[in-house]
Parts: structure tokens; C-alpha cells; sequence
């Protein structure tokens, strides 16, 4: 009965290591599965990394500086020549 019993649970105990690598295996699976889907869904969206983002707003920052330069330059040489200085276009971006 003892040889009976160890075989018995021999064999238990090969099928749950046989169910834990299947089910490791199919952890491994779904995760590859997931993470190929949201990289999908994020390409989708078509959204920017945030070094691209960074950069264009360095860009911007600095035409802003540039353009804030550049009207006082045409403010001192319209001031120096005693031209009145040009109002504001309607609808320009000045506000925002």
C-alpha cells in the first residue's frame, strides 16, 4: 500500500508541475498578447514621445523670445524715425 501511495502521489505531484508550467506558459502568453495590443491602441492614437514634445516647445519658447525681441527692436527704430507704432492686427495672436 506504501509503494501504492508514493506512486499516487508522484503523480500528483507531476501533474501540478505540468499545470504550473502550462499555466506560466499561458501567463506569457497573455502578457505578450496585452502588451502587443496597447502598443497598438497607442500607435493608433498617434501621439507624440515626449522628447518630440519637449523640443517643440523649446522651439516655441524660443520664437517667442525672438518675436518679443525683434517688435522691441521695431518699437526703438519707429520710435527713433517718430513713427507712430502700428496697432494690432484684429484676430492676431497676441492674446493668447
Amino acid at each position: 500500500m506504501t509503494q501504492t501511495s508514493n506512486r499516487f502521489f508522484d503523480e500528483i505531484g507531476r501533474l501540478m508541475n505540468d499545470a504550473a508550467g502550462a499555466a506560466q506558459g499561458v501567463k506569457r502568453e497573455v502578457d505578450t498578447v496585452m502588451r502587443n495590443q496597447a502598443e497598438r491602441i497607442l500607435r493608433d492614437l498617434d501621439l507624440v514621445k515626449r522628447e518630440e514634445f519637449d523640443a517643440v516647445k523649446d522651439m516655441a519658447r524660443l520664437a517667442r523670445e525672438e518675436n518679443e525681441a525683434l517688435k522691441s527692436r521695431i518699437a526703438a527704430l519707429e520710435a527713433k524715425l517718430g513713427i507712430a507704432p502700428a496697432a494690432p492686427e484684429a484676430g492676431s495672436m497676441a492674446d493668447g
